[in-house]
């Protein structure tokens, strides 16, 4: 008998709404913070978002996420449980599909603010501090 991955009950903790919208991100690696990327979301749910971008990024890296104001509206919760950093969700990098044409679908997971400690993520945003504070 073979089994599905993919069959049988949504394990997601919230459902995912389709929402396409232009996205603009940082990866956070002091080689990459002073680049501004875009792309656009797909689909968003309080817990996270399924992104579309040209560049490549890597499984566990660390994205900021400057949503439009209206997705972070329809996801109420994200403000709530998520960690917010100069008007941005903080994300890591779950999964990643490589489309066609060179695109990604990338999906990220919001970092919530109970485990910003848990993930070391001050010590991986000191730079990024650091580069703001000498703007």
């Amino acid at each position: 008998m073979s089994h599905d991955r993919f069959s049988g009950v949504e394990r997601r903790e919230f459902v995912r709404l389709d929402f396409v919208s232009p996205l603009a991100f940082k990866v956070c690696k002091e080689t990459t913070i002073s680049k501004l990327l875009e792309g656009y979301t797909a689909n968003i749910s309080p817990a996270g978002a399924l992104c579309r971008i040209a560049q490549r990024v890597n499984i566990g890296d660390i994205l900021w996420l400057a949503l439009e104001r209206s997705a972070l509206e329809m996801c109420a919760d994200i403000e709530k449980r998520s960690l917010i950093y100069q008007n941005g969700v903080i994300g890591k990098v779950v999964r990643i599909d490589h489309k066609k044409d060179n695109e990604f679908h990338v999906g990220i997971q919001f970092l919530t603010r109970e485990e910003k400690n848990l993930t070391n993520i001050y010590p991986k945003f000191h730079f990024v501090e650091q580069e703001l504070k000498n703007e």
